[in-house]
């Protein structure tokens, strides 16, 4: 594949993952980190994209802040912090695909039990949003992706729609930024921007006509999505 088609093919990712991210909360690198690393490689490609996922959560955030819930944010987010450098220093000499392997599975597993109508009290107590940041924090620095267990832990908590987007917004935008400085910042150039605020603008749009199912729908999809990528990607 040549070099043109993979960076167009990053950019096309750009969009469509930012897009999903102002309509829903998440899905930038779900959607992005694929053709990112595709068109850039391994290590860079990851680094850009959790760069560029920092802007992705910031304008739909700049709206929606008055809906953040700080208490449920800082629930997530603290043991999202605490192991981000513990995993970025653990796996920094390994194969991470059987790991990547591993994280893709368990999220299979569970998006499909959820989207059964599989409903437990545990999935949206603290202890829950522990084991959800922890994990996205390891899925993060092996693959650029650790949108799906927060996803799920989202998808079950009952969470309005503007809540559930400006919760997803806040942690995600504090954790791509701590990602991004452990691994090293890459600064994305003027047509990733472009595309980034091409998609931004679209999903806002999109956002005000999405009901609480959609929105859950949604994020148990790119969940999805995300796991089977992560699989994908181990072969």
């Amino acid at each position: 594949m040549s070099e043109e088609l993979l960076l167009g093919l990053g950019l096309l990712g750009i969009v469509v993952g930012a897009l999903a991210q102002a309509a829903t909360g998440m899905g930038f690198s779900l959607v992005a980190a694929p053709f990112m690393v595709a068109a850039l490689g391994p290590r860079e490609g990851v680094a850009a994209t959790v760069l560029l996922a920092v802007f992705a959560s910031a304008v739909p955030l700049a709206r929606g802040h008055r809906h953040v819930q700080p208490g449920a944010v800082a629930g997530l987010l603290l043991p999202t912090l605490l192991c981000t450098p513990l995993v970025a220093w653990a796996v920094r000499d390994a194969e991470t695909r059987w790991l990547a392997l591993a994280g893709g599975v368990g999220v299979v597993i569970a998006v499909v039990l959820l989207a059964s109508g599989l409903r437990a009290r545990w999935l949206a107590t603290p202890t829950a949003a522990v084991v959800a940041g922890a994990s996205s924090a390891a899925l993060n620095v092996v693959g650029g992706v650790g949108g799906p267990p927060i996803g799920l832990y989202a998808a079950n908590t009952g969470w309005e729609p503007d809540v559930a987007r400006a919760n997803l917004h806040a942690l995600f935008l504090v954790q791509n930024a701590v990602t991004a400085l452990v691994l090293g910042v890459h600064l994305p150039g003027l047509p990733q921007l472009g595309a980034l605020g091409l998609g931004t603008a679209a999903g806002m749009l999109l956002a005000s006509r999405l009901t609480a199912e959609r929105v859950r729908a949604g994020v148990l999809a790119l969940s999805l999505l995300g796991g089977l990528g992560l699989v994908g990607a181990a072969f």
